[in-house]
């Protein structure tokens, strides 16, 4: 990875808050049916490969979803 690729956002990102808005969303989809969760939601998903505090957050959701 050059550092343009590191600084390059993608246009699909939709920003921690919107991310943060629908999160519960997202995880529960994504839990039940992850290409769906995708294709649903892709400026979730773009963010969530950008943010890595919003990544944790998504993590820890669904380690609670999966118990």
């Amino acid at each position: 990875m050059n550092l343009d690729d590191f600084l390059r956002t993608d246009p699909r990102d939709v920003g921690c808050g919107e991310a943060m808005e629908l999160l519960h969303a997202y995880a529960d989809l994504h839990a039940a049916d992850p290409a769906a969760a995708r294709d649903r939601y892709p400026g979730i998903e773009a963010h969530l490969r950008a943010c890595g505090p919003c990544s944790t957050d998504f993590d820890g959701l669904l380690t609670l979803l999966s118990n």
